[in-house]
């Protein structure tokens, strides 16, 4: 009962602390060439994997939680929420379909599977919040139609014409490489830091099982 007490209360600490790299890592953030101006790479999804890999799906969803209430606290909404809530959903279908295929088999293999499902369905799920959430709503905050938007990602990509291309050239691949590498990230530095989110240190006992990812 002790043991089970104390691993709860290191799963706070790291979900507190891994909430607030992230809050951090959403200012370190940049647009990548070619794609849409309005929507920025950075490394959050990198710190959740990570954390969901080590602790588990409700830890992941609650690292990513820490980190919108964080921002929330510190500098408010710009977007009437819906910024915030388009991050959730996001994350959400980033990092749990991995980390839940991983905590049911935990091998490389499908930590890596689940990672393809969950930059495939983060692509899908990021096409549908960008056109029916977040640019509707700075339409209706600027004044602007749907044309505004495709020429500002025109100006980015020539072959982005219209909502399609914007779409399939422009929001789809965007997220496709934000979760890859980020997911690349993950595949690289999640065996060194997982003894020091399970408390044992750099310099813990290997795992027993040489398959385990």
């Amino acid at each position: 009962m002790k043991t089970k007490k104390k691993f709860k209360t290191r799963d706070l600490t790291v979900i507190a602390m891994l909430g607030a790299i992230c809050c951090v890592l959403m200012h370190v953030d940049f647009p990548l060439p070619f794609m849409p101006p309005f929507m920025n790479f950075d490394l959050c999804g990198l710190v959740e994997l990570i954390g969901g890999f080590a602790m588990g799906p409700v830890q992941a969803f609650c690292i990513i939680m820490v980190k919108i209430l964080l921002k929330l606290a510190t500098e408010g909404t710009a977007s009437a929420f819906t910024g915030e809530l388009q991050n959730v959903l996001l994350s959400c279908a980033y990092v749990l379909p991995p980390v839940i295929l991983y905590h049911r088999n935990k091998t490389k293999k499908t930590a890596m599977a689940g990672m393809a499902i969950g930059s495939v369905f983060t692509g899908i799920v990021a096409i549908f919040t960008n056109l029916y959430i977040i640019i509707p709503f700075y339409m209706t905050l600027m004044g602007q139609d749907m044309a505004y938007f495709v020429a500002m990602c025109t100006e980015a990509n020539p072959m982005v014409t219209d909502v399609f291309t914007l779409a399939i050239l422009g929001i789809l691949p965007f997220n496709l490489i934000k979760c890859g590498i980020n997911s690349l990230g993950a595949m690289v530095l999640y065996k060194r830091l997982s003894p020091v989110l399970h408390g044992y240190g750099f310099t813990g006992a290997p795992a027993s099982n040489p398959k385990k990812a």
